[in-house]
């Protein structure tokens, strides 16, 4: 099926014209590259132009009985469509002229018409039209695509964990702010039975969708092996790798940081795939950086055996996980917010709870940063333990 042509309206009580443009463009409209419609007045373009809603160029005369090009022009306006106009009139009309242009008319041509001029104003419209219509097709694309990404936020947000009850023995917060509508950071905490807790924080490769997805995945597969057969979680973190290396064509790779708090003695165990070095905040206000596992990324390297550590806490002290969005946020020197800024920040905050030690350093980040676009995905987790749970 070939290409429809390219329809223009010409608005003009002179039949004389009609035959003119049709004798000019013979040889286009019959090439079915232009096809052209007439009406005498603006009451029969607007009927024409019900009828043939794929009209976006009109040439028309001012001066015409029942509906003058003026009143044309401001009923165009009006409409939903838009309609491009190139008004005619005697050259002498200078101020009709100006009045159609303060109106939206797009050109003008003069009488008596020069029809090469005419030809060239048609080609300048025509191309006009079709840049109008692809920024409309773009801005209409752009709007699906927000869309999409709004709802795939409001998924994405709706599988973040439900805040842990509050308890003598814990208390756990987090927060999570994505630099996009969707982000590729995750964090996660669950109960693997009465006495010990999962914490998880991870960072995968790439942004969008994508990325959401890759996070969605891990985080569904970690909880599952965990509640089928916990043992480590370093076999765990063996298990999820695997899983996620059987398929994944993008090589997109995730590092996670998954721990496990012994409620009743304060044992600390976890394993660690290639993220950023979580800290211990203790009572007396050091800052400790949590042990290395040497572990690599999830999701690259099948049959990886994952590593464990373990650590002791003390009632009062307080494990705080990070992304490094915290870390790596610039501000407008492009100057980061290193690490060395958290752990005094962290070393400010010995002996409070969890929810003021996020508060407060996800608030020293984006004082730092100030007006600077945020980058990446800022993600924390913190979790004190308070008191053990007697067996």
């Amino acid at each position: 099926m070939g290409k429809s042509p390219t329809q223009v309206l010409v608005v003009d009580d002179e039949e004389d014209l009609e035959l003119l443009v049709r004798q000019k463009f013979r040889r286009r409209t019959r090439d079915g590259d232009l096809k052209f419609l007439f009406a005498h007045n603006g009451k029969e373009a607007l009927e024409v132009l019900q009828e043939h809603p794929d009209v976006y160029l009109v040439l028309s005369d001012i001066n015409m009985p029942v509906m003058d090009g003026l009143t044309l022009l401001s009923q165009l306006a009006d409409g939903e469509k838009d309609i491009q106009a190139v008004i005619v009139s005697a050259y002498g009309d200078m101020k009709n002229i100006r009045t159609a242009m303060n109106r939206g008319a797009f050109d003008f041509l003069t009488k008596p018409i020069d029809f090469n001029d005419l030809e060239a104003t048609i080609e300048k419209g025509l191309k006009h039209v079709q840049a109008l219509q692809r920024a409309l097709e773009t801005r209409d694309r752009l709007i699906a695509v927000k869309q999409e990404l709004d709802m795939a936020r409001d998924v994405q947000m709706s599988f973040q964990p439900e805040p842990l009850i509050d308890s003598e023995h814990y208390d756990v917060k987090a927060v999570i702010i994505p630099a996009r509508e969707v982000g590729g950071d995750l964090y996660d905490f669950f109960y693997i039975d009465k006495s010990h807790i999962a914490l998880v924080i991870a960072d995968v490769s790439g942004k969008g969708v994508p990325a959401a997805l890759f996070t969605t995945v891990t985080r569904a597969l970690l909880r599952a092996v965990t509640s089928k057969d916990y043992s480590t979680p370093g076999d765990c973190l063996t298990m999820v790798n695997d899983l996620l290396c059987e398929n994944n064509p993008s090589c997109i790779f995730i590092t996670l940081f998954f721990g496990v708090l012994d409620l009743q003695t304060g044992k600390f165990r976890y394993s660690n795939a290639g993220h950023n070095l979580p800290r211990v905040l203790r009572t007396d206000s050091r800052v400790e950086v949590v042990p290395k596992t040497g572990n690599i990324v999830l999701g690259i390297q099948p049959d990886h055996t994952y590593q464990n550590n373990q650590l002791q806490l003390a009632p009062g002290d307080t494990l705080f996980l990070y992304t490094d969005g915290i870390t790596e946020a610039e501000d407008g020197k492009n100057t980061e917010f290193t690490e060395s800024r958290l752990d005094e920040r962290l070393a400010e905050l010995s002996g409070s709870s969890s929810e003021r030690v996020i508060t407060d350093v996800v608030d020293a980040v984006q004082e730092f940063v100030g007006e600077a676009v945020q980058s990446d995905d800022i993600t924390c987790v913190a979790a004190r333990f308070l008191a053990p749970v007697l067996s």
